[in-house]
């Protein structure tokens, strides 16, 4: 296996409300739940969402070797753990592809979730969910 790429990024008591990624961007974040939280800053729940959409996408667009205009939205909800104590996240990712059949966005949709590297982190979370739909870009 060879290293195609390497990042990190911290959080830190020390300077609260602020994420780094090592020699890159300085992320102001926030908990959805702080009923006083920075309305201009993000939190876990919509970077997982960024993050996910993208290289869902990115994957989508090199399993359609990019013959087809793609789109992929996702949600997330945070809610009580099912089991135990915390939190525990609900996804659901959805993903479109212009001009296919439900049959083709499928066959799109399991290529793209097989070959994605955070859909391989998240496939055996039983909280988690992929759909194929029309398409539709706002």
């Amino acid at each position: 296996m060879s290293e195609k790429y390497r990042t990190a990024a911290s959080n830190s008591t020390s300077e609260p409300g602020v994420s780094r990624v090592d020699d890159g961007m300085t992320v102001h974040v926030s908990s959805p739940l702080n009923p006083d939280r920075d309305m201009d800053a993000t939190n876990p729940e919509q970077l997982l969402a960024l993050a996910w959409a993208t290289c869902l996408n990115s994957t989508a667009q090199a399993v359609t070797a990019r013959k087809h205009r793609t789109a992929v939205r996702v949600e997330i909800v945070l809610r009580d753990a099912s089991e135990g104590s915390g939190y525990e996240f609900a996804v659901d990712a959805y993903l479109s592809v212009e001009g296919a059949s439900p049959e083709e966005t499928e066959r799109v949709l399991e290529q793209a979730h097989a070959r994605c590297p955070i859909s391989k982190l998240l496939r055996s979370a039983t909280t988690v969910a992929v759909h194929g739909e029309p398409y539709a870009v706002d």
